[in-house]
C-alpha cells in the first residue's frame, strides 16, 4: 500500500511537472494572433476622405498656412481647388465658421516620396522629430499669435490645434533623423485627454514617462493580412479605432470622435486595396528561386508564404528568439497607465470596439514590398537588406543623406556610410536605449550565396 502510494506520488508529479513544463514551452515560442471582426467600407470614400476629409476640425487658416509655407508646387495627388496648393500630407476643410484650414493628415507618416515619386502607404522614412525646438515655427509665429487681436474666427479654429502642439510638442524629440514618434505623440495626446469624455485637460492626467521610443513607420499595405496593430501586436479589436487616434489631437469630445469614426470603415477598405510598388529593375529569376526555396526552408514559417498559396501565420514572436531591442514592448508594461487609458476609454466601447493587449516581443511582418520599406527592424536601425540578413555587417553609427533617389537597389535598402564614433543627432547610434540593431540574426546562418539569393527572391514579392 505504501509503494502504491509512492508510485501515485510519482506520477502525479511527473504530470504536474510535465504540465508546467508545456506551460513554458508555450510562452517560449511564436503565438498565433487570432483575427478580430472587421467593418467592410467603400475604398474609394475611403481615399477621398483621406486626401480631402475633415478629421480634424482645428487648423491652419489657409491664408495664414500659405504665407508661413508658400504654395506646394508637387500636387503628387493631383487635387484641385485649395487642396492643389499644399502638401500631400495636408487637407484644406472648411470648419463650422465657414473658415477654410490647412489640417496635418495621415498621410505625414503614411506617405513617402521614393525616387520622386510619392507612394501612399509607404512609411515616411524621411521625417525629423530629431530637432523639433528649431521646427517649432507654427507655435511661436508672431503671426499666428496676432491672430487672436486681430482675427478672433481664424485664432479660434487654429486654437485647438496650437493648444495641443504647445503642450506636446517640446516633449517628442527622437536621437536621429528618420524615426518616428508616433508612440510618444499619443502617449502625450492621451494624458491629457479624459478617457471617457476624451474632453482636453490643460494638465496631464496621467504621469508621463520621459523619452521618446523610435519606430519605424510600417508599410499600409500590410495591414491587410494582419490581426492586429503595431510592432508589438497589441492593436487588437477594431483597426478603424486605431486608424483614428490622431484625431484626438484636436477632438473636441466623443460626440466629434463618432462622426469621425463613421468615415473610417471606408478608409480601412481603401488601406487594404493599396499594393505595394513592384521592383522597377530586371530580377535574376534563376537566383529568385533558389532564394524562394531557401526562403521557405527559414523564414516563412513566421513570415508566411507568397505566391499562388499565400498565407501568414499572424505569429508574436517572443523576446527570447527574435532578440530585437526591447524597449519598445517593454514600455507597455512599464506604463501601464496608457493601456489602463485606451481600455477603458470611448475607443474601447461599442460594437466595434478596440483594446490594447501587450505582450513580450514582436510580430514577424509580412514582407510584401519589402524591397521599398527601408530602414529594416522596428525601430529603422538596419539600413539595407542585407545587412538583416547578415548581422555582421550592421553598422553601430550610420549616415545616410535623405535623398529620395539615393537607394541601393544591390544591397536592398538606402545607401549609407559607416562612422567610427557618434555625432550627436548627426548619425543614427545603435547604442542608444530603443535604438539597438541586435537580434534577428537569423540570417547569419546561410552562406553569401544564400543570402543573395534570398533578397533576389525578396525583390519579387
Amino acid at each position: 500500500m505504501k509503494k502504491t502510494a509512492i508510485f501515485s506520488s510519482i506520477i502525479l508529479l511527473l504530470i504536474v511537472s510535465t504540465a508546467f513544463i508545456h506551460l513554458f514551452n508555450e510562452s517560449d515560442r511564436p503565438t498565433p494572433i487570432p483575427p478580430s471582426k472587421q467593418r467592410t467600407g467603400d475604398s474609394a470614400k475611403g481615399y477621398n476622405y483621406l486626401t480631402t476629409g475633415d478629421f480634424l476640425k482645428s487648423g491652419v487658416p489657409y491664408n495664414y498656412f500659405l504665407m508661413l509655407n508658400g504654395k506646394d508646387k508637387k500636387n503628387y495627388l493631383q487635387r484641385t481647388g485649395k487642396n492643389a496648393n499644399v502638401g500631400h500630407d495636408y487637407n484644406v476643410v472648411t470648419n463650422a465658421d465657414g473658415i477654410d484650414i490647412v489640417i496635418p493628415t495621415c498621410l505625414q507618416c503614411h506617405a513617402q516620396v521614393f525616387n520622386d515619386s510619392l507612394y501612399v502607404g509607404l512609411g515616411n522614412s524621411m521625417m525629423d522629430f530629431s530637432n523639433i525646438s528649431k521646427q517649432n515655427n507654427f507655435i511661436n509665429n508672431t503671426a499666428v499669435k496676432a491672430m487672436q487681436t486681430f482675427s478672433p474666427k481664424s485664432y479660434n479654429a487654429v486654437k485647438p490645434l496650437l493648444t495641443a502642439f504647445q503642450a506636446v510638442y517640446p516633449s517628442m524629440e527622437t536621437e536621429v533623423r528618420g524615426v518616428n514618434a508616433a508612440d510618444r505623440l499619443a502617449a502625450l495626446l492621451v494624458a491629457h485627454r479624459n478617457p471617457e469624455t476624451l474632453v482636453w485637460s490643460d494638465e496631464p492626467l496621467l504621469e508621463i514617462p520621459e523619452g521618446s521610443i523610435p519606430t519605424d513607420v510600417p508599410a499600409w499595405w500590410m495591414l491587410k493580412k494582419k490581426n492586429a496593430m503595431f510592432y508589438n501586436g497589441f492593436g487588437r479589436g477594431d483597426f478603424g479605432r486605431f486608424l483614428m487616434l490622431s484625431n484626438i489631437l484636436t477632438v473636441k469630445d466623443t460626440a466629434e470622435a463618432a462622426e469621425v469614426f463613421t468615415h473610417f470603415g471606408d478608409v480601412l477598405a481603401f488601406i487594404k486595396s493599396i499594393n505595394p510598388p513592384k521592383y522597377p529593375h530586371p530580377i535574376n529569376k534563376e537566383m529568385a528561386a533558389a532564394g524562394e526555396t531557401i526562403f521557405i526552408d527559414n523564414c516563412s514559417k513566421c513570415h508566411g508564404s507568397y505566391g499562388t498559396n499565400e498565407s501568414y501565420p499572424n505569429l508574436l514572436v517572443p523576446e527570447n528568439i527574435v532578440q530585437t531591442d526591447s524597449l519598445l514592448f517593454r514600455a507597455n508594461y512599464q506604463n501601464a497607465q496608457f493601456i489602463d487609458w485606451f481600455n477603458k476609454s470611448w475607443f474601447a466601447q461599442g460594437e466595434f470596439a478596440a483594446r490594447l493587449q501587450p505582450s513580450s516581443g514582436y510580430v514577424a511582418p509580412p514582407l510584401d514590398g519589402v524591397w521599398v520599406t527601408a530602414p529594416y527592424l522596428h525601430n529603422g536601425s538596419v539600413p539595407t537588406l542585407e545587412a538583416v540578413l547578415n548581422s555582421k555587417m550592421r553598422p553601430t553609427y550610420w549616415s545616410r543623406t535623405f535623398d529620395n533617389k539615393d537607394y541601393n537597389y544591390a544591397q536592398v535598402g538606402w545607401n549609407y556610410k559607416a562612422q567610427t564614433a557618434p555625432d550627436g543627432k548627426k548619425y543614427y547610434n545603435t547604442t542608444l536605449p530603443g535604438y539597438g540593431n541586435y537580434g534577428h540574426t537569423f540570417g547569419d546562418k546561410l552562406s553569401n550565396k544564400e543570402r543573395k539569393a534570398v533578397i533576389e527572391y525578396l525583390k519579387t514579392l
